[in-house]
C-alpha cells in the first residue's frame, strides 16, 4: 500500500510568491492517486484558483495568500490502497523579510585599507529581526580574522586583493529568503598574466589548459594561435569565464604552431599583441607564448591518422526513466575510444507542435516544421534529469559523444512518450461520478417502484383470488 513517510508539523510559505507543499511518501506499486485534505475536507486543486497539481502530488501555489493558511494532510493511494492520510501539516502564512537598508553596487579600497557595508532588515509582518547572513557570490568563504558583522554591517579590515568580487546579504526568516548583492573593487593591483600553458597535441587539432593569473569573477579568456613562422594571429574567445581549457580545431598537420592566452575582464581593458594596456580600474597581461607541433601524417596510413580522434564510438543503450524529479535520461559510455572522450551532448526533439521545452545549463533553441530540437545539455555523466517535458506529447532522445577533436558520433534516437496525467486524471474523476450518478438513478427508481407500486401489486393479488 501507498504510505506517508513523513510529513512536517509546520509549514511556512511566503506571502505572495509562488510555493510548494509536499507529501512524502512511499508507493510499489507506482502511486495512482493523492488526496489532499484542508480543516477536515477535501481540498481539490481543480476547484481552487491559483492552485495546481504537480506531477508527483504535491500542491504549487502560484501566489500564496491568507486563505490558505489551515491544516492540510495527504493521502497516497496506488493499486494496493492506502496505509492512511499523513499526520497534520499546520501552513503558516507568512510575509518575507523586508530590507530597510541594502548596500551600495560598488565599494572601491585599496589594498590595506578597510571597508564596512551596511545592510538591515525587519520581519514582514513585526518588528522581529530575520536572520542576516553575508557570504561571498563565489562560494569563497569570507577573510578569516580579518572580518566581522555586526547588526547586519559587514566589516572587511587590511584589504587585500583577494578580496575582491561579489558579496551577498542575505536576510532569513521562516517564510522565505532575500539578498542583496555588493561589489569590492580593489584599485592598484599588480597584473598577473595567465600561466602554465599546456597543450596536448592531435593530427587537426590542439587541446590547451592554463592557470589563472588572478582569479577574478569577471576575467574573460581568448586564445591567439598562428604557425610558427609566418602568418597572421587568429583568436578565439572562451565562452565561459569559468573555463581553463580550449581546443583548436582545423589546423594542419605536422606543423608547428604558436600559441599564447589573452586574460581580460569586463572593467575596460584592451590590449595588443603582446602590449599591456592600463586604465584607472585595472590592468590584464597576455600569457607566454608555446609552440606546439599537431601530429603528423603517416602517408601509408593518412587515411587512418586523418581520422584520428574520430575512433570514438556512440553512447550505448540509452533508456529512459520516469522519477518524482523528471525524466532520467541514462546510457552506457561507448565501447571504443573513450581516450579520445571529451563530454556528451544530450538532445531531445518534440513533434510537431512548435514551442520552447527544454531547459539546461547549456541550451540551444531550434523550430522546424515536423520534429524539432527543444533542447541540449552538455554533461560528463552517463546520465542526465530533464525536469520540464510537457504532458501528452512525444518526444525522441540522441546521445552523442565529443572527441578532444570534437568529433561527434550519436546513438540511435529513443522515443518517448510523456503521459498525460492532468487528463488521465480528469478521465478518471469523470468516470467516477458518472458511475456515481448512475448508481444514484438506480436506487431512486428502485425507492419510487418500492413506495409507489407494491401496495397495487398486492390489492390486485387479493382481486383476483
Amino acid at each position: 500500500k501507498a504510505k506517508v513517510i513523513y510529513a512536517p508539523r509546520e509549514v511556512h510559505l511566503p506571502y505572495g510568491r509562488s510555493a510548494i507543499l509536499d507529501c512524502h511518501f512511499r508507493a510499489n506499486p507506482p502511486l495512482k492517486n493523492l488526496r489532499w485534505d484542508k480543516d477536515g475536507f477535501l481540498f481539490d486543486p481543480y476547484n481552487v484558483q491559483g492552485v495546481f497539481y504537480r506531477r508527483n502530488g504535491s500542491l504549487y501555489f502560484s501566489r500564496v495568500d491568507e486563505s490558505h493558511n489551515g491544516d492540510y494532510t495527504c493521502t497516497p493511494f496506488n493499486e494496493l490502497g492506502t496505509d492512511g492520510p499523513s499526520p497534520n501539516i499546520r501552513v503558516i502564512v507568512q510575509r518575507p523579510p523586508v530590507f530597510v537598508v541594502i548596500p551600495r553596487n560598488v565599494y572601491r579600497r585599496k589594498l590595506g585599507e578597510s571597508v564596512e557595508i551596511p545592510c538591515d532588515a525587519r520581519d514582514g509582518e513585526d518588528n522581529h529581526k530575520p536572520i542576516i547572513v553575508w557570504y561571498k557570490k563565489d562560494g569563497t568563504s569570507l577573510p578569516v580574522g580579518r572580518y566581522s558583522i555586526r547588526d547586519g554591517n559587514l566589516t572587511i579590515i587590511n584589504i587585500r586583493e583577494e578580496d575582491r568580487g561579489y558579496y551577498q546579504c542575505s536576510a532569513t526568516n521562516e517564510a522565505a529568503t532575500i539578498t542583496a548583492e555588493t561589489e569590492i573593487i580593489v584599485e592598484n593591483v599588480p597584473p598577473k598574466a595567465p600561466y602554465n600553458l599546456t597543450a596536448l597535441a592531435y593530427p587537426n587539432s590542439v587541446h590547451l589548459t592554463w592557470m589563472a593569473g588572478v582569479k577574478r569573477p569577471s576575467t574573460e579568456y581568448s586564445v591567439w594561435y598562428k604557425p610558427a613562422e609566418v602568418g597572421e594571429w587568429k583568436t578565439m574567445k572562451i565562452s565561459s569565464k569559468k573555463s581553463l581549457e580550449a581546443t583548436i580545431s582545423n589546423l594542419n598537420p605536422g606543423r608547428e604552431y604558436e600559441f599564447m592566452i589573452l586574460s581580460k575582464d569586463d572593467q575596460g581593458r584592451e590590449y595588443e599583441f603582446m602590449i599591456l594596456s592600463k586604465d584607472d580600474q585595472g590592468d590584464g597581461l597576455f600569457s607566454k607564448s608555446i609552440r606546439v607541433w599537431t601530429k603528423g601524417v603517416n602517408p601509408e596510413t593518412s587515411q587512418i591518422a586523418h581520422h584520428i580522434g574520430q575512433k570514438l564510438g556512440p553512447p550505448e543503450d540509452v533508456r529512459i526513466h520516469a522519477t518524482q524529479d523528471g525524466y532520467l535520461v541514462i546510457w552506457n559510455p561507448p565501447l571504443v575510444g573513450l581516450e579520445e572522450f571529451k563530454i556528451y551532448i544530450v538532445k531531445w526533439f518534440q513533434g510537431p507542435k512548435e514551442h520552447l521545452v527544454g531547459t539546461a545549463d547549456i541550451v540551444k533553441w531550434f523550430q522546424g516544421p515536423k520534429e524539432h530540437l527543444v533542447g541540449t545539455a552538455e554533461t560528463k555523466n552517463t546520465s542526465y534529469l530533464i525536469t520540464d517535458l510537457e504532458e501528452g506529447f512525444d518526444y525522441t532522445f540522441q546521445v552523442i559523444a565529443m572527441s578532444f577533436s570534437d568529433y561527434q558520433t550519436g546513438s540511435e534516437r529513443v522515443p518517448f512518450k510523456v503521459p498525460p496525467y492532468r487528463r488521465i486524471r480528469s478521465v478518471s474523476i469523470g468516470l467516477v461520478t458518472g458511475i456515481a450518478f448512475v448508481a444514484l438513478v438506480v436506487l431512486a427508481v428502485y425507492f419510487v417502484k418500492k413506495k409507489f407500486c407494491g401496495p397495487f401489486g398486492a390489492n390486485n393479488r387479493k382481486n383476483s383470488k
